[in-house]
């Protein structure tokens, strides 16, 4: 005997499956948005300009008054995001998604510990970079850790 024809169709694989868009995906990738956000609105209009002289304070004071701690703000942001989209919920998360984004971490983190070295000398030239002197090492190396939490889910 044959098997009807919805039995056929729900064994083959046209169920709902896994989601794409789950909470934690969307929550991660506002994360990630706002993290290169707020660096991106510190460093072009809250932050003091070095080169000024008399120096000239950044608005809102409140902000600029954090000095590097906008730094770990978004780059803590942007590191939880990363580290919760490593979740099986999230594309991801899964499959050869893990592998892209283990990769592209350690890849990351590589990359910005490699331009710091070779470009200490004279940091002027390179944007965010330029303000976090050493702490580019703490950047790259946590680029490295969110590497290591994908790893974890690789199979």
């Amino acid at each position: 005997m044959s098997k009807s024809s919805s039995s056929v169709s729900s064994s083959v694989g046209a169920g709902p499956g896994p989601k794409t868009w789950s909470i934690r995906f969307l929550v991660a990738l506002l994360l990630i948005v706002a993290g290169i956000g707020w660096i991106a609105w510190y460093y072009t209009f809250v932050r003091p300009d070095p080169t000024a002289f008399p120096p000239v304070e950044g608005k809102p004071k409140a902000i600029a008054d954090l000095g590097l701690w906008n730094y770990a703000i978004g780059f803590g942001a942007f590191m939880v995001g990363l580290a919760l989209s490593a979740h099986p919920s999230t594309p991801f998360g899964r499959g050869r998604g893990v592998v892209i984004g283990m990769l592209g971490c350690f890849l990351a983190g590589l990359l910005w510990i490699c331009t710091f070295y070779v470009f200490s000398d004279d940091l002027s030239a390179l944007w965010v970079l330029n303000d976090l002197g050493q702490w580019n090492l703490v950047v790259g190396i946590a680029f490295m850790a969110v590497g290591f939490t994908f790893a974890t889910r690789w199979e």
